[in-house]
């Protein structure tokens, strides 16, 4: 069973025993994007589609912003495209984009996978969800610690979601971000990236 067999939350909540809250666990740090990359996304929103295919929201939205905000924990972190991760056969498949630790091996080998992002595909955000907490389940499980909060985002490149896996209970952010906020958007994924700067 692949991560896109799950529908919606309630689907892995039965499956594994989760529990479900929200509220509202982001706070926004002070991060920004550079004046290069609101000149490379500006030119990219006028000159280009960039909504009009799902392909064209990963390589012209959602990748350049994680890349962007990445870039200050790229000393800590690995950020991955589409990598494959498998903890069973229940549990397999191929996350849109993952942030994890770096491996002693070099950046070629996964290390322990920490945030795991998932494009919203044909803007639904339950099947989005559904997928995103599965890959959660599978991550906490590949840590093995499931006292670490695992987060998870579901984004169609406009609206940004949030969620945090902790133990059996799966939390998510009551408070959406949209594109139209970079500097809200940023500091809430970084927020997020410097969780685990904090604990290491």
């Amino acid at each position: 069973m692949a991560f896109s067999d799950f529908k919606s939350i309630a689907e892995v909540q039965e499956k594994y025993q989760i529990k479900y809250t929200e509220a509202d666990f982001i706070e926004y740090i002070d991060l920004k994007p550079s004046e290069q990359f609101i000149q490379e996304f500006e030119f990219n929103e006028q000159n280009i589609d960039v909504f009009t295919s799902e392909a064209s929201r990963c390589e012209n939205v959602i990748y350049p912003i994680l890349r962007e905000v990445y870039k200050p924990f790229a000393s800590q972190y690995a950020l991955w495209s589409h990598k494959s991760i498998t903890y069973d056969n229940q549990l397999t498949g191929t996350p849109d984009y993952l942030f994890s630790t770096k491996s002693e091996l070099g950046k070629t080998v996964l290390g322990f996978p920490l945030v795991v992002v998932v494009e919203a595909k044909q803007n639904n955000f339950t099947e989005g969800w559904g997928q995103c907490l599965a890959e959660l389940v599978a991550t906490q499980k590949l840590n093995q610690d499931e006292n670490l909060p695992v987060y998870g985002m579901v984004t169609d490149g406009e609206l940004w979601q949030f969620g945090k896996l902790v133990t059996k209970l799966f939390t998510k952010q009551k408070a959406r971000v949209t594109l139209s906020d970079l500097n809200k958007l940023f500091g809430a994924i970084g927020f997020i990236l410097a969780q685990f700067s904090a604990k290491r």
